[in-house]
């Protein structure tokens, strides 16, 4: 007849793989769940998000400031004095007509 016993090395009455299985059951038993485990790893997703979030509107917020000093800086650099389209030389009526400003001619 064959062994069909958990030993089948052919070697002992398996008492080997019953003392380990027992080991490893006291182990086992031995570790016990956090009860807040889940509380606590969701709860520092969380305070990572709001942190990745506040850095994101930081970010924003800077870019857009140094976006706007640097645009009215370029517009304080302008010249003061008017330039030729804002001389007022000018008059209503040409603009009406649709004359522009006369071109160069090469």
């Amino acid at each position: 007849m064959k062994d069909t016993s958990p030993d089948r090395t052919g070697h002992g009455d398996g008492r080997t793989e019953r003392e380990l299985r027992e080991a490893l059951e006291a182990l086992a038993g031995g570790v016990l769940p956090d009860p807040d485990a889940y509380r606590t790893a969701r709860g520092e997703w969380l305070r990572r998000e709001r942190r990745r979030r506040f850095v994101l509107a930081v970010l924003i917020a800077v870019v857009f400031t140094l976006a706007v000093l640097i645009g009215l800086w370029v517009l304080n650099q302008a010249p003061s004095d008017p330039g030729v389209i804002f001389s007022g030389t000018g008059t209503a009526s040409s603009a009406a007509e649709g004359r522009s400003l006369p071109r160069l001619h090469p």
